[in-house]
């Protein structure tokens, strides 16, 4: 096996300090990111052996991986070992990992959110300022969601289209910050 290359080093260790900060397990970012840049499958063994972690460490997060959807099982004939992989588009990863995070943190602050609201719409005893601004959060993460829900039924294609035009979306839609003012 071939060392790694100094940018591969690089881009593994601040894939792992990122997703630390991410409230990501650092050697689960590790292994992401070392699989990324692999153009071979990799087993265990061979992900423990480059990255210098213990073997049961890296098999607890190759199923972390897996179950958020960036990493995938590969199989050789004759090899009766997993062989693991990245998702190679990059687009494909992001969307992914967006979709996992919605779940796992979104929607249920949004649920949280509904539930406060609904339980003191009616009796809310001077929480008027409270509860005004749990409305605005909501509002707020409802059309940012519905924003994402619609996105995600463009291609991906569109998707990038529509996210590169910056300022021209916003002079389309006569956003006058958009043309340098201000709103």
């Amino acid at each position: 096996m071939q060392p790694l290359s100094e940018s591969q080093q690089e881009f593994i260790l601040h894939w792992g300090e990122m997703s630390s900060r991410w409230g990501i397990n650092r050697s689960v970012a590790q292994i992401h990111a070392l699989l990324y840049l692999s153009e071979e499958p990799m087993n265990a063994e061979q992900i423990a052996e480059r990255l210098s972690l213990a073997r049961s460490n890296v098999s607890t997060s190759l199923r972390e991986l897996q179950a958020w959807g960036v990493v995938r099982a590969a199989h050789r004939i004759g090899d009766r070992r997993d062989y693991f992989e990245a998702v190679a588009d990059a687009w494909e990863m992001f969307l992914t990992i967006f979709e996992q995070r919605k779940r796992r943190e979104i929607d249920p602050t949004l649920g949280m959110l509904r539930q406060c609201l609904d339980g003191h719409g009616a009796s809310h005893h001077g929480d008027d300022f409270a509860l005004d601004r749990m409305q605005q959060l909501l509002e707020l993460l409802e059309t940012l969601i519905a924003g994402y829900e619609q996105m995600k039924r463009l291609s991906p294609a569109t998707q990038r289209k529509v996210l590169r035009m910056g300022d021209r979306l916003g002079k389309i839609v006569g956003d006058v910050r958009a043309k340098g003012g201000r709103r």
